[in-house]
C-alpha cells in the first residue's frame, strides 16, 4: 500500500472515529467515513490484548492484504480503521478475509454478491 493510502496521525483517526460509523462483528470493527478523496485510505489498530508483537503484525498483514484484494470492490472515496478483536489472532488469511468481506458488506463499503 502507498503512503496516500494510509492514515497515519492522531488527528485522522480521532476524525474517522467521530465522523464516522461504526460497525463490527466478532472479528473486527471497521469504521468508515466518505471523504473526496480519489482512493481508499486505511488506518489499523492492533493492541496488545491481540497477541504478542509477531500476532499483531500477522493480523495487520492479513488486514492489509485482504484489502489489497478487495480494493476494486471497496468505494474508492471512504477512510476505512480497522480495529482487530483478540479474536482475529486464531483466524488464518482466508478465514480473515472472510470475515472483513462480513463486517464491509455489513457497512455497504462492498456489494453483496
Amino acid at each position: 500500500m502507498n503512503k496516500q493510502q494510509r492514515i497515519k496521525k492522531n488527528t485522522e483517526f480521532q476524525r474517522v472515529f467521530k465522523k464516522g460509523k461504526s460497525f463490527a462483528n466478532r472479528q473486527f470493527i471497521v469504521y468508515m467515513l466518505k471523504g473526496d478523496q480519489e482512493e481508499f485510505r486505511l488506518g489499523l489498530s492492533v493492541s496488545k490484548k491481540v497477541g504478542n508483537a509477531v500476532t499483531r503484525n500477522r493480523v495487520k498483514r492479513y488486514i492489509r492484504q485482504a484489502f489489497l484484494e478487495l480494493k476494486d470492490d471497496l468505494l474508492p472515496n471512504a477512510d476505512y480503521i480497522i480495529i482487530a478483536r483478540p479474536q482475529a489472532a486464531t483466524l488464518d488469511f482466508h478465514e480473515s478475509k472472510k470475515s472483513l468481506e462480513h463486517v464491509l458488506k455489513i457497512a455497504r463499503a462492498l456489494p453483496k454478491k
